[in-house]
């Protein structure tokens, strides 16, 4: 019976110990991804800022410039190029809506991001754009990979539409969490004018006949936990120009925008509550449960042993065979 016991006890340590290892290499990396229906809103403000006054063409000191940055995950398109790419895809149709401090619209530049749900590549597909400008993202953009690493990646930045390496700068503390601090600066580029513009008769088209240019440079700071690969704070030291001014404005160079942007503190709070739940599965699947199964395992494999030497220790000696005469 003990004999039996033992059998039963070792044939499910075997099958724990299979299982720590293929929860953490095969079950993760295809049943932990990015929800195709997500919807998330982040605002970000720029206390104090300058900014040009498209009704006096003069660049003016602002209390506030407001950024709200809305992400909606678009099912429809996501099952679309799922079809052709044969993987779970997800797409998120970004705006980004810029407020002066009275709320009104400075400029808005929307984007149609897509990406593998599990390892946050990019996959290129009709759609994919910045501004109604089609774009080949490589790289990232708003999201690192599950398990991040502490090595630099390539980023993509929407206003030069392109691609740039952001910094691993090291592992930091914030808010009592551990997470890992990336630096990117953009130097000086030549940018397109945003299709939506605040002063009816002032677009785009008409700024480039006058011959003006748009110029941006920015230093971006994420703090990103590393389990989730989700930023829970992100800034930016942000400053853009018209050049070439002159014939409109009276002088060469006028400041379009400058300023230090920040996450407002009541999204801060809402992101890290978020980012800490979905921790705690990312960790389940990849830590807990592995680890939980490992210990299991050698704690089973140790009783089929004891149960075995048990049963061989209390089976009675057969008798002593004595010889005929």
């Amino acid at each position: 019976m003990r004999r039996r016991a033992s059998l039963v006890l070792l044939a499910f340590a075997v099958c724990l110990a299979a299982m720590a290892p293929t929860l953490r290499w095969y079950v993760f990396p295809r049943a932990v991804r990015i929800p195709p229906n997500q919807y998330q809103v982040t605002v970000l403000e720029a206390k104090p800022a300058t900014l040009l006054n498209y009704s006096t063409l003069k660049a003016e000191q602002v209390e506030k410039l407001t950024i709200i940055q809305t992400l909606k995950g678009n099912v429809e398109e996501s099952k679309r190029i799922e079809r052709h790419a044969g993987r779970d895809v997800v797409v998120w149709d970004s705006l980004s809506y810029v407020a002066g401090p009275d709320g009104k619209m400075v400029s808005q530049i929307p984007e149609r991001y897509i990406f593998d749900a599990h390892s946050q590549d990019p996959v290129h597909a009709t759609g994919e754009s910045v501004d109604g400008d089609p774009v080949r993202r490589e790289g990232i953009e708003f999201k690192w990979p599950f398990l991040t690493e502490k090595r630099d990646y390539q980023y993509f930045d929407a206003q030069a539409r392109t691609s740039a390496p952001i910094h691993y700068k090291g592992t930091r503390t914030f808010r009592g969490m551990e997470v890992y601090y990336f630096e990117q600066t953009i130097p000086w580029t030549k940018v397109p004018m945003p299709k939506s513009m605040p002063v009816k008769g002032i677009t785009a088209e008409f700024l480039a006949r006058t011959g003006i240019t748009r110029w941006y440079t920015t230093k971006r700071m994420f703090w990103v936990e590393p389990v989730t690969g989700a930023p829970v704070n992100g800034e930016e030291i942000h400053k853009e120009e018209l050049r070439d001014a002159r014939t409109l404005m009276g002088q060469d160079t006028v400041t379009a925008f400058a300023g230090h942007v920040k996450m407002r503190e009541d999204y801060l709070r809402s992101t890290e509550e978020l980012v800490k739940s979905n921790r705690a599965l990312v960790l389940l699947v990849t830590s807990y449960l592995p680890r939980t199964f490992v210990v299991l395992s050698l704690a089973l494999l140790a009783l089929a042993l004891w149960l075995e030497a048990r049963g061989r220790r209390a089976d009675p000696v057969p008798p002593a065979l004595t010889p005929l005469s």
